[in-house]
């Protein structure tokens, strides 16, 4: 598993960088096909003092993205809290695996973000990402895993590019362009 620890505006030291390291270990123990762990920490200026720290966590496993963020006080209840988040998130990927929902491999490209200067009605940033084939259930797993509330997917049914998204009633849309 290869773990990366950023920082922004925030100093990684030594004590910190272990911490992670041994807090993600942890998580590997649980999940050993992961690829990647990505931990971003990062002192934002909030108004209330309980949300200054935050820690991101993503984590790259044979075609799954499982990603938790958390805001605390200080940077240790943070790095705990969001790896609480990720265990629970591990154990609910793993039950649906078991359940008989076959994950498909995503490539070992990673995802690609480039930041254009910003001004009023432009794309201030552009991210690539490989598109993984599957059918639209395990989109919604995958989506429900990330935390977001829409998902462009390969449809492995269709042979098309498709977007989930979640409705406003809770329930699920999807969008199959047509050429």
């Amino acid at each position: 598993m290869q773990l990366i620890v950023q920082g922004k505006n925030v100093e990684v030291t030594d004590w910190l960088r272990q911490y992670v390291e041994k807090r993600v270990a942890r998580l590997n123990r649980r999940l050993p096909e992961i690829k990647e762990a990505r931990v971003e920490l990062s002192l934002q200026n909030a108004r209330s003092a309980d949300d200054r720290h935050v820690v991101q966590v993503t984590l790259r496993s044979n075609g799954a993205i499982l990603r938790a963020e958390e805001r605390s006080a200080d940077m240790q209840t943070s790095i705990d809290t969001v790896m609480d988040k990720m265990v629970r998130q591990i154990d609910r990927y793993k039950g649906r695996r078991l359940r008989g929902r076959v994950h498909a491999v995503v490539p070992a490209a990673g995802v690609e973000a480039e930041a254009v200067e910003p001004e009023a009605g432009q794309i201030v940033r552009v991210k690539r990402f490989p598109v993984t084939a599957m059918a639209p259930d395990e989109a919604i797993d995958q989506m429900e895993l990330l935390g977001h509330d829409f998902f462009i997917f390969f449809n492995a049914d269709s042979d098309t590019l498709n977007v989930l998204y979640r409705r406003h009633d809770g329930n699920y849309g999807l969008l199959e362009p047509e050429a």
